[in-house]
């Protein structure tokens, strides 16, 4: 598998997000060397808690395999998982879960807790943590900056 490669996608979805005014966090789901899902961040444009990059392209792939066991597939994703997602990759069953950033306020692969390796529950997944972690840091970082000074550049 070319790491660098899947996880180049996954930032160029949350490119995507960036470009809409959502926070930057994309993602893809690959089988087989071939991407069968694709997802950014959509919180803000569907007022959807669940419209997280990994939720998407974890549907996204479902649909597309036609079931939701997603064995044998992967995700790349910018930052780490959240509960909700790392929760929705166990009970897909996938395979892998490949991370750039941390997450130190929500991070479920190894950060806060590590839901998906957790012995006690009936799957665990791989977990290749910092993948790219500079370029994926770089974009939360810039886009936090930029709202910070928006708001404060904002006339009251």
């Amino acid at each position: 598998m070319n790491h660098d490669y899947f996880m180049l996608e996954a930032i160029a979805q949350a490119q995507q997000a960036q470009a809409i005014g959502e926070v930057p966090i994309g993602a893809v789901v690959v089988k087989d060397d071939h991407i069968i899902g694709r997802g950014y961040n959509l919180r803000e444009t569907d007022q959807d808690p669940t419209a997280h990059a990994e939720m998407i392209a974890i549907r996204e792939a479902a649909h597309t395999l036609g079931s939701w066991r997603l064995t044998d597939c992967s995700l790349y994703v910018t930052l780490e998982p959240c509960p909700m997602c790392a929760g929705a990759i166990m009970l897909a069953r996938m395979e892998r879960v490949i991370y750039g950033a941390t997450d130190p306020k929500g991070g479920c692969a190894g950060t806060l807790m590590n839901l998906l390796q957790d012995p006690r529950l009936n799957h665990q997944t791989e977990v290749v943590d910092g993948w790219m972690r500079e370029e994926c840091g770089a974009l939360l970082t810039r886009f936090f900056r930029e709202l910070r000074a928006k708001k404060k550049n904002k006339p009251k």
